[in-house]
């Protein structure tokens, strides 16, 4: 196996771990709340402190891989969100649960920004968006690996046993250390920083070291919390707002989920040939005023047929972006802050964009379906504005080198 594919196999496998270990807090959450004797809110906010978790570690471990190197850091992000995940089993209270969460949230927010770097640097231009788009689709094998081992494990040993699985990417980490080669373009640009002998800068800092960059920095931060927002605001709130218009039942709730999430694998796939084929503007610009039009559109779906079939589209353009983000960031910033600026910007996205459950929630209790997914649509609009905005190269060109 070539040096691109193991980049993507070690990239998708470890979204893959990360995808399924997210979601096995949404099927165990019931257990959970019964067990420790906690109202709604106190359990909702295990995802909250997981997503802190993200964000911190997605800024920590995104410096630490630009620094030391891709896949050193890599295996420790992976090893990071098993044992987090794995003690998560052996919680005692609800505290406890917060912390492990945590700790596994810090390894999760690393893990996605440093995977991104290693494909985006491994893969020529022209072929990043597929590249890209086949290691985010992991995160959906993740989503129907948890679901297929949660109706294993939790009726007949409960959701302790179900965290236990966390050990697994432990071996995941081995393979990749020992597998898998360092970057060369990281490895490169460690040599001519050396030669150059320049001051090593705060990478943080970097994001943000003049008023293009800025922009451009904050319209990503944008973009992805829209993207993060969409996603969570469909799929958490769309079943029970079904359930309620169209008189779904719970079967029927799983069926669209199931058509839901075909729709968004096929949407990334499809994205990514857009990404290489289109660039950037041209793929973000269909896929965002489409997913704008869908979601609005979809508000009056009306029948099983119309209601599956219209929740397929709906995946396939608003979580079909999702695959872009790895090669449209590491597009726009040098090697030298790759993956600092992948991490850091997603992992804002997904801490902000969490948040919009909560605000899709309070509009439907005090308006209805179609004002909420009115609110969806003006997402999509504003992530619109923000992706015209972006210049091809004008943050690689201000800090190119500058560390």
């Amino acid at each position: 196996m070539d040096y691109r594919k193991k980049t993507v196999v070690a990239s998708v496998a470890g979204l893959t771990l990360e995808g399924m270990d997210i979601m096995f807090i949404s099927f165990a959450m019931t257990m959970i709340i019964a067990e420790f004797h906690i109202d709604l809110a106190t359990g909702g906010l295990i995802s909250s402190i997981t997503n802190i978790g993200m964000l911190i570690g997605g800024i920590l471990f995104g410096v630490l891989a630009d620094k030391y190197g891709r896949v050193k850091v890599f295996t420790y992000t992976v090893l990071l969100f098993a044992v987090g995940t794995a003690l998560t089993g052996l919680a005692t209270n609800i505290e406890q649960v917060y912390l492990f969460r945590f700790i596994a949230g810090l390894g999760a927010g690393g893990e996605y920004g440093i995977g991104m770097a290693l494909v985006a640097e491994a893969w020529p231009k022209n072929k990043q968006g597929r590249a890209s788009s086949y290691v985010s689709v992991g995160a959906q094998y993740g989503v129907i690996l948890a679901a297929l081992l949660s109706a294993v494990i939790l009726p007949t040993l409960g959701w302790r046993a179900l965290f236990f699985v966390g050990v697994v990417p432990v071996i995941f980490a081995f393979i990749v250390r020992k597998n898998l080669d360092e970057s060369p373009e990281w490895l490169e640009a460690q040599k001519l920083k050396k030669a150059s002998n320049k001051r090593e800068k705060n990478k943080l800092g970097q994001l943000f070291n003049s008023s293009k960059t800025t922009f451009t920095t904050i319209a990503l931060m944008i973009m992805a919390t829209v993207q993060i927002a969409g996603y969570n605001g469909l799929m958490i709130w769309l079943p029970s707002m079904l359930q309620q218009s169209q008189g779904l039942s719970v079967s029927g709730s799983a069926l669209w989920t199931i058509s839901t999430a075909v729709g968004m694998i096929i949407g990334m796939l499809t994205f990514g040939q857009f990404l290489d084929r289109f660039g950037t503007k041209r793929a973000f610009g269909i896929f965002l005023l489409a997913s704008a039009c869908a979601v609005f559109i979809y508000a009056y779906a009306t029948g099983s047929a119309g209601v599956l079939i219209g929740g397929a589209i709906v995946g396939f353009f608003s979580n079909g972006m999702f695959a872009g983000y790895g090669a449209l960031i590491g597009g726009l910033y040098p090697t030298e802050i790759r993956s600092t600026a992948t991490n850091t910007i997603f992992n804002f996205g997904r801490a902000v964009g969490g948040f919009s459950p909560i605000l899709v929630g309070y509009i439907l209790q005090n308006y209805d379906m179609k004002m909420a997914m009115l609110y969806l649509a003006g997402l999509y609009i504003i992530s619109f504005v923000m992706m015209l905005t972006l210049k091809k190269g004008s943050t690689t060109q201000a800090t190119q080198l500058a560390s």
